[in-house]
């Protein structure tokens, strides 16, 4: 069960007793978006990266990046770790990297099915 202090301070709104179901799938819709999973991607590759690398490596804005590593560090899916003034990102445990391993190895066998699937784009 989720704590009540954690929901009044999470950075997005579920249910007040949500089923296993409905937390897996919103564990699952964290890797959802393209830039939080590049990010999941690019710290399996580097191991550890600041924001200002995220950024030059994702083209995108550094106020944009931080909040996906805000959902990514809240979700369990990054940790951080302070050099002086720089906070470096690394994925927070490795069984994330095995998780993102198993889909790409499913999507190499059904890409095409889901490349054509007009249910998941909403």
């Amino acid at each position: 069960m989720v704590a009540q202090s954690a929901l009044a301070e999470a950075p997005f709104h579920i249910p007040d007793s949500p089923t296993r179901t409905e937390l897996l799938a919103k564990y699952f819709g964290v890797l959802a978006h393209p830039a939080r999973l590049r990010i999941v991607e690019l710290l399996e590759a580097e191991d550890e990266l600041s924001v200002g690398e995220l950024v030059e490596r994702l083209a995108i804005p550094q106020p944009n990046v931080s909040n996906h590593l805000a959902c990514l560090r809240w979700c369990g899916f990054v940790a951080t770790r302070r050099d002086h003034r720089t906070i470096y990102n690394r994925i927070a445990d490795r069984r994330v990297s095995r998780i993102v391993a198993l889909a790409r190895g499913l999507l190499e066998e059904n890409e095409e099915h889901v490349a054509a699937c007009r249910r998941v784009d909403g």
